[in-house]
């Protein structure tokens, strides 16, 4: 049960980070609406990501550990070609990580518990 908790909060705190920093960050910068839009439903897609494996344990494992393979995969290619190697592998860790981490977690706790019935 705890590694629920652990991966939960995890997951949580990954979605509500980035959702932060891209709607503070569009607002300092300015960022005109329709981008500014995008860049807070990108947030609220983390967050949602976030919470489905509350009520589906493995689905939404498998969901979270997707989207951090995606966004691990699509960031390096998509981020400003200005940014040095270390910037963007630290960027790529920070948004692909925990959420790749939380859905394993989620999934091998999903295992456990059908293991055990």
């Amino acid at each position: 049960m705890r590694s629920v908790i652990i991966a939960r909060a995890l997951a949580l705190l990954w979605a509500g980070f980035w959702t932060f920093f891209f709607v503070t960050e569009a607002w300092m910068w300015k960022t005109p609406g329709r981008v500014a839009a995008f860049w807070a439903g990108l947030g609220i897609l983390f967050l949602i990501v976030s919470v489905v494996p509350w009520a589906w344990e493995r689905g939404g494992g498998v969901l979270l550990s997707a989207l951090g393979v995606l966004v691990g995969v699509v960031y390096p290619v998509w981020a400003p070609s200005r940014l040095s190697i270390v910037s963007r592998a630290t960027t790529t860790l920070a948004l692909s990580g925990p959420p790749i981490v939380a859905g394993i977690i989620f999934m091998m706790h999903r295992r456990v518990l059908t293991a055990r019935t």
